[in-house]
């Protein structure tokens, strides 16, 4: 059976964009295949978190994976830091990956616009994204739009490591809807919407209450 591995960060509130990009696939997949779905709370460390909160959201994040429809008795429901190979795998990928395919990466390049000091993490965040995929010899990856970049650049670091090394990872192929795949903020349509952003009226949360979706819209 092949393998299907996709991960949500535990940072901020989960949205519709999270939801319709990504996360509904999730339940379509489970019953065809071998399915890991992870809290990405590395993932998350890239900026500053309280970790009390962090460790709220990533159980929240847990809870919604059930409530969507996911069946833990077909799929793999687990938190990325309690496996230590993610963050080893990680290394062992940045021995093997340019400076310059990194830089080249525009999420990076959005993500520290402007800002005074960025963390290597967010630098080097592919990195982690590639060991979390590759780990499982995942064949399918469903991800947003916004994640296909990093997911071209895994397939160039297991095509890499394989020549070096001899077939050791399984290439992965990124499972992009073609609907829903990039959700824009609702206070800037240039963007798409995110957790992260200051303003909460930017998206739709899945816990929001009605009339806070309503006064959203």
């Amino acid at each position: 059976m092949k393998k299907v591995f996709s991960g949500v960060q535990p940072s901020g509130d989960i949205h519709i964009g999270n939801y319709l990009g990504a996360m509904r696939q999730f339940v379509a997949l489970q019953d065809d295949y071998e399915c890991f779905f992870c809290a990405v709370d590395l993932h998350a460390l890239t900026v500053p978190q309280d970790p009390k909160v962090l460790k709220e959201k990533t159980i929240e994040l847990a809870a919604l994976y059930l409530a969507i429809g996911l069946d833990p008795k077909k799929v793999t429901i687990f938190i990325q830091s309690h496996v230590p190979a993610h963050a080893e795998l990680a290394w062992l990928l940045q021995c093997i990956t340019y400076f310059g395919e990194l830089s080249r990466m525009t999420q990076f390049k959005d993500k520290s616009k402007g800002k005074e000091s960025v963390s290597v993490g967010l630098f080097t965040y592919p990195d982690l994204m590639a060991a979390d995929i590759l780990l499982y010899n995942t064949h399918y990856v469903p991800v947003g739009e916004d994640q296909k970049q990093h997911l071209e650049l895994t397939r160039d670091i297991a095509q890499r490591f394989n020549n070096r090394f001899g077939e050791t990872f399984v290439v992965p192929e990124p499972m992009i809807l073609k609907l829903g795949a990039r959700i824009m903020s609702l206070t800037d349509p240039t963007k798409k919407m995110s957790k992260s952003d200051s303003d909460p009226n930017n998206r739709i949360n899945l816990l929001d209450e009605p009339s806070s979706i309503k006064k959203k819209i």
